[in-house]
């Protein structure tokens, strides 16, 4: 994260865009956002149906700062949306968070405050901040996390009656099922995954040697983001690169919220201060430089 940035001409004139979502899941935190917002700025407010609805809103936004009213995938969606236009340099955007709160990690960890009353006043009176991105070879943005590979899916949140339903299965299976004596004794264990991984073209990790997972994040001091390695065999590699090249069989990757893949290879880059976030002013910060 770099110092923070004074508001442009736009720091009270707002284009409030609501995510469908949000106005289903919780309404009076949707409405308690409006109210705040309304109070303190000259507000444009704007209720998508839908992911097309949304982007022409934001590009019609004209000099008003947008306000995201929603989770962790409206956020993704508006970012995603301004570095398609190439827009980004130019904008800072404000979220008032508002879902369940497995969909809400990435706003708080990325600073946003807990509670529509602090987020709505914090994009009235906050800073807009400078944060890095990471943009890969398909134009593809991560805000805060890459995950090689992704998780398998039912590795996420499960209903107690489905998961024992499915345990049952897999114990009449492995009952049922023996392997066959030809079999090589070579194969990989479960999560093992055979991937080449390049930091700034420096060979971290080669095909012979299988890694448990990768994660690379951005460093947030617009420097090299972070490299971490896992490999099977209990070893940890750590780097820092400004670009990050992975190869191997077919693999899925996590970018943030969202599961990508199977591809082959994968670039991701850093961009230092890509993208603008407002968030809490704190006493450092020089609003007026």
């Amino acid at each position: 994260m770099s110092a923070a940035e004074p508001p442009g001409d736009g720091e009270h004139q707002l284009l409030v865009l609501i995510d469908p979502l949000a106005r289903r899941s919780d309404g009076e935190s949707v409405r308690i956002a409006k109210d705040v917002l309304s109070a303190g700025a000259d507000v444009k407010i704007c209720l998508p149906d839908g992911a097309e609805e949304f982007a022409r809103a934001l590009a019609r936004r004209g000099t008003r700062r947008p306000v995201v009213v929603g989770d962790d995938h409206a956020l993704l969606r508006a970012v995603t949306q301004l570095h398609r236009e190439r827009e980004l340099a130019g904008s800072a955007l404000c979220l008032v968070p508002v879902g369940a709160a497995p969909s809400l990690e990435l706003a708080h960890a990325l600073g946003v405050p807990r509670g529509a009353v602090a987020a709505a006043r914090t994009a009235l009176d906050g800073t807009a901040r400078r944060l890095d991105l990471l943009v890969d070879d398909s134009d593809g943005v991560v805000l805060g996390d890459l995950r090689v590979p992704a998780p398998e899916p039912d590795d996420g949140p499960n209903h107690p009656g489905v998961t024992a339903v499915r345990d049952t299965w897999r114990t009449l299976i492995s009952a049922l099922v023996r392997p066959s004596p030809q079999a090589p004794s070579s194969a990989l264990p479960p999560r093992a995954h055979r991937l080449r991984v390049e930091a700034d073209g420096i060979l971290l990790n080669d095909l012979d040697r299988p890694i448990d997972a990768l994660s690379v994040t951005p460093g947030g001091d617009g420097g090299p983001a972070h490299v971490v390695i896992r490999t099977t065999c209990g070893e940890t590699v750590t780097a820092r690169a400004g670009a990050v090249t992975v190869s191997g069989p077919d693999f899925r990757y996590r970018a943030d919220i969202q599961s990508a893949g199977p591809v082959r290879t994968r670039t991701w880059t850093v961009r230092p201060g890509a993208w603008g976030l407002v968030l809490p002013t704190t006493p450092g910060d020089d609003r007026h430089r």
